[in-house]
């Protein structure tokens, strides 16, 4: 259990929690929840070693493991797999015990470190570190590359699965979901119902935490709230406790009205003055209640377009992409993700754009906002088309040395000249109340951007877009910084929008809120996709699982690696001179592979049965000369594979 009674704690001068008291039980599923700078982070570092308590008490089991999820950037050129193993801290420490029994040569210190090694699942590491991988949204041909030539966001991708591999008894999760898609968000919901210890997540996805907590922890003024449910009952408490509270603190301020009242008119009485005073002390000894009154809620609203041409933009027959890199030799064609797209978008639409990752979701709303260009065919403005754009990336092209005043001068400036209506005045003053709508103030205005908080950023990022008064809304991922207010603010906003949205996130909330409609981008074509978004949940569960299963079924649950089965390389096309020696070294390979794994199931099965120290070394060391064994066949495999597709794609 964990134990917080009458703790303060600080960081700096600031007093994050005041004698504050609360108890988790082992497996519990806790939300942390509470405004941006409450102490959320900091109650995390109070609980992995980071920050010590003032005052109070703080204890948890000793023999608890934790993991969290490290937030630096990996640079590495070891593979995604091998970066997700190593996070399993028990299997790590299991095999330098191996390695220093057999340095030693101390056989029974061997037979232990054995044992040790199979009982922490060394067998089966890499199933479940690729499992992981696949699961947060990784294709198969990414598992060998390495972690330094995946961007940002993947690489953060990449450190959830090495804190999720890692056997825990605590998990702290910081904002986990800041970084996925919708496809991979419900996998680790499905993860984290399974998994057996006590949770501790920080999130403002709301349907997330509905969907994984069954404790809410509400931080704030200091003091530290238990509330039994997930995050809408908490919700329906606290407006509860709220309206009760205020109830209370308006009869007790009729009360001090009363004893005020009685106090101003009888104190100068002498036949009074006893019972005047005795209101006094009544009144010095009322604990005051204070107001229970919310703090103002963040709200902003898209101003009415000045046009809205109907239809707004008609696909016809198009193929998105990327155009091949300046350094492609010449005739290098353009990489395809989406072809054949046939739609026209009309005006007031809602349109949620589905899809897996890596489906073409972005593609798509890249190219219609002019960002990418057409691979193919033709996408058609209606006249007067403005179109508001954020994009995932939006955040790291705002300038960190500029203050929000210059950016939104900047963007004055650059609408006037680009031959912009001037639907808003460019005056200093104007754009500085502007920016005062979206909580920019005082001397916020004049702070440079780089020392904002992600949330600030895309606020700011709304309102350089709500500025520039668009009939066509292309949200991609807008929410991934943004709290909860902010997060309700947007969807209010959007509602009451005039123009079309197209909308690409993870956020359910905001999905149903705000879409009366969905596109499927899936294999390769974009679909109307008829349901809502419970039957897109389990259509993303149902082939996430059919996709298991054939990879189980083709023999790639312990190699995934591996690009395809011997068998499928043979049926492909007449081999030219090259290919037949090529294919029969293959074939020769998969049958050392096929005796290797059979022959080390073998092992494993003999080393969980009873055995002598002597015997259980012995196995031990057989058991891993067969895994180096099965490493270079598995390294021969994919070198022979590459080489057959290289002479394929030559003679094709």
């Amino acid at each position: 259990m964990i134990v917080l009674k009458n703790l303060s704690l600080r960081r700096g001068a600031k007093v994050l929690l005041d004698d504050a008291s609360v108890s988790i039980n082992p497996g519990e599923k806790v939300g942390l929840v509470g405004r941006n700078g409450a102490g959320k982070s900091s109650l995390f570092a109070l609980l992995n070693g980071g920050l010590h308590e003032d005052r109070g008490d703080f204890s948890m089991p000793s023999q608890w493991r934790m993991a969290q999820v490290a937030q630096d950037m990996p640079e590495t050129s070891e593979s995604a797999t091998d970066f997700v193993i190593a996070g399993d801290t028990a299997l790590a420490a299991a095999q330098a015990e191996v390695a220093a029994a057999e340095a030693g040569g101390d056989g029974e210190r061997m037979a232990h470190a054995y044992m040790a090694l199979h009982d922490a699942g060394a067998h089966d590491a890499q199933s479940r570190a690729q499992a992981l991988i696949l699961g947060l949204g990784f294709q198969v041909r990414e598992l060998e590359r390495p972690v330094n030539s995946f961007s940002g966001g993947w690489r953060m991708r990449l450190q959830l699965a090495r804190a999720l591999m890692c056997p825990s008894d605590l998990l702290l999760l910081d904002e986990p979901t800041n970084h996925l898609d919708l496809d991979a968000l419900v996998w680790l919901e499905a993860w984290l119902k399974k998994y057996p210890g006590t949770l501790l997540v920080i999130s403002h996805d709301r349907e997330f935490l509905d969907a994984v907590t069954n404790v809410t922890l509400h931080i704030e003024n200091g003091k530290l709230t238990r509330y039994g449910g997930n995050y809408s009952t908490f919700e329906d408490m606290r407006a509860e406790q709220l309206a009760l509270q205020q109830a209370a603190f308006a009869r007790q301020q009729d009360k001090i009205a009363h004893l005020q009242a009685f106090i101003n008119r009888f104190k100068a009485k002498a036949s009074k003055a006893r019972q005047a005073q005795s209101r006094v002390k009544a009144l010095d000894r009322m604990e005051r209640l204070a107001p229970m009154l919310a703090s103002a809620d963040f709200t902003f609203e898209f101003k009415e377009p000045l046009s809205l041409p109907n239809p707004m933009l008609t696909i016809d027959d198009a193929s998105f992409g990327y155009s091949p890199p300046a350094d492609a030799p010449e005739g290098t064609p353009p990489t395809v993700i989406v072809q054949h797209v046939s739609k026209s978008v009309f005006a007031g639409q809602r349109i949620g754009i589905l899809g897996a990752n890596g489906q073409g979701k972005s593609t798509l709303v890249k190219t219609v906002a002019r960002t990418l260009p057409v691979v193919a065919g033709a996408v058609t403005e209606g006249k007067g088309l403005n179109i508001g754009y954020f994009a995932q990336q939006e955040l790291d092209v705002l300038r960190p040395l500029d203050t929000p005043l210059e950016h939104m001068i900047r963007l004055a400036r650059d609408t006037i000249a680009n031959g912009g209506a001037g639907q808003f005045s460019s005056r200093e003053q104007d754009l500085r109340n502007f920016l005062g709508t979206f909580n920019f103030s005082g001397d916020m205005v004049k702070q440079a951007v780089g020392t904002m908080s992600g949330g600030e950023k895309a606020r700011l990022v709304l309102c350089m877009i709500v500025w520039q008064r668009p009939n066509l809304l292309l949200l991609d991922e807008p929410t991934n910084h943004l709290d909860l207010a902010t997060r309700e603010a947007l969807a209010m906003a959007l509602n009451e929008f005039e123009g079309t949205v197209m909308l690409v996130s993870h956020d359910r909330a905001l999905l149903r809120a705000v879409c009366d409609e969905f596109w499927l981008v899936s294999r390769g074509g974009v679909e109307p996709f008829d349901g809502d978004l419970d039957d897109y949940q389990r259509y993303l569960l149902d082939e996430g699982k059919r996709l298991r299963e054939s990879l189980k079924e083709a023999g790639k649950a312990a190699e995934p690696a591996r690009p395809a089965p011997a068998a499928a390389v043979a049926k492909r096309r007449a081999p030219n001179g090259k290919l037949k020696p090529l294919r029969q070294s293959l074939e020769k390979v998969d049958k050392s592979l096929a005796a290797l794994h059979a022959e080390k199931a073998a092992l494993e099965a003999k080393l969980s049965g009873t055995l002598s120290v002597d015997e259980i070394a012995e196995t031990g060391r057989q058991l891993q000369q067969v895994d180096e064994a099965l490493a270079r066949e598995e390294e021969a495999w994919l070198e022979l594979s590459g080489q057959i597709e290289a002479l394929e794609a030559a003679d094709a």
